[in-house]
């Protein structure tokens, strides 16, 4: 059983980290990279369900009895295109941070913002 689902696994273990990496640090580039991780993983088990052992692209030939699913596929190249823009603007976010605090760090945000707060 487990050995003939060995992708999800890797998925799963996959998701985790990404997960992990974005609860676990205060740096906001590597939340982002945890968040990248996090994406990757779910674009692969979405395309992991897609597949049908023996199964072949959906293109009409002979002697192809089992097609593929396409929709999986169509729906992963859209969530690419949104997942690099969603990196592209928290990236953009993380650069404007930086220039206004000097810092990344969630923690040194926190404790500016408080003393900004009080004076």
């Amino acid at each position: 059983m487990i050995r003939s689902h060995y992708v999800f696994w890797l998925v799963f273990a996959l998701m985790m980290i990404g997960l992990y990496v974005v609860i676990s640090h205060g740096n906001l580039l590597k939340k982002l990279i945890g968040l990248s991780m996090f994406q990757v993983g779910v674009f692969l088990f979405f395309i992991s369900l897609g597949k049908v052992d023996g199964g072949s692209a959906p293109i009409i030939s002979e002697g192809v009895e089992t097609y593929s699913h396409p929709l999986p596929q169509v729906l992963i190249l859209t969530a690419i295109v949104v997942g690099v823009a969603t990196l592209a603007v928290g990236l953009a976010l993380a650069v404007r941070v930086f220039e206004a605090y000097g810092t990344v760090e969630e923690e040194e945000l926190l404790e500016r913002d408080q003393d900004e707060a009080t004076t």
